[in-house]
């Protein structure tokens, strides 16, 4: 039984074999903590060309992707699924900002859902009647949502049982860290050290260095 079903909406299913296929995501699916399943949105047109653009009302350079192969799609998985706990998102650079609590609280559905636009956007039908939520990575803007739909993933992920080596690792709060040599060489004269405080055995000092690092 998967803790959670990530499905991917996407015209370029390929981008994700070797995200998929490797590290920690490919351990986690053989021992069934998750699933991840592209599907190819041109699956679900009508036309022979497989179309999921057209030229925006209003005038406008590039393409907009269109909500009837997308609505379709979602319509499919979820019948499929049946999914109790399941979240639609639309993975967007107007979306709402994704953090760590997000990933958290998607740890804990049965499925989640990426739609991953490209070209010049997604049709707004979209965001407005088909996705619980509208996401953004990040403030910048990518070429698709695919990289945004990884982010998603390998943070969700990190937060479900046995996905981790060490649960703690998953939660911990980012700070600097330093492994062996003591003290590093790059050329004679010069020493780059690792800070006393961290060698001094003191949990305490270290933890405290910590917080502010």
């Amino acid at each position: 039984m998967y803790s959670v079903k990530f499905d991917i909406i996407t015209i370029f299913p390929n981008i994700f074999s070797g995200f998929t296929s490797e590290s920690l995501l490919a351990k986690a699916q053989e021992r069934r903590i998750l699933s991840i399943k592209t599907h190819y949105l041109r699956d679900w047109t009508l036309d022979r060309h497989q179309t999921v653009d057209g030229k925006p009302y209003g005038g406008g350079p590039g393409l907009v992707m269109r909500v009837e192969p997308i609505f379709k799609a979602i319509s499919d998985i979820r019948k499929k699924t049946k999914a109790k706990k399941s979240k639609t998102v639309l993975l967007s650079p107007r979306g709402k900002k994704f953090d760590q609590a997000t990933a958290k609280k998607w740890a804990k559905l049965d499925q989640v859902i990426l739609i991953c636009g490209r070209y010049e956007g997604v049709d707004e039908r979209v965001a407005d009647y088909i996705a619980d939520e509208v996401i953004s990575v990040g403030d910048y803007v990518l070429n698709g949502g695919e990289v945004a739909a990884m982010v998603v993933i390998e943070s969700v992920s990190r937060h479900l049982p046995g996905f981790m080596h060490d649960a703690e690792s998953a939660s911990k709060d980012d700070h600097a860290q330093y492994t062996k040599p003591e003290i590093f060489e790059p050329k004679k004269g010069t020493e780059w050290r690792v800070p006393k405080v961290l060698l001094s055995g003191n949990h305490g000092k270290i933890e405290e260095w910590r917080k502010g690092h």
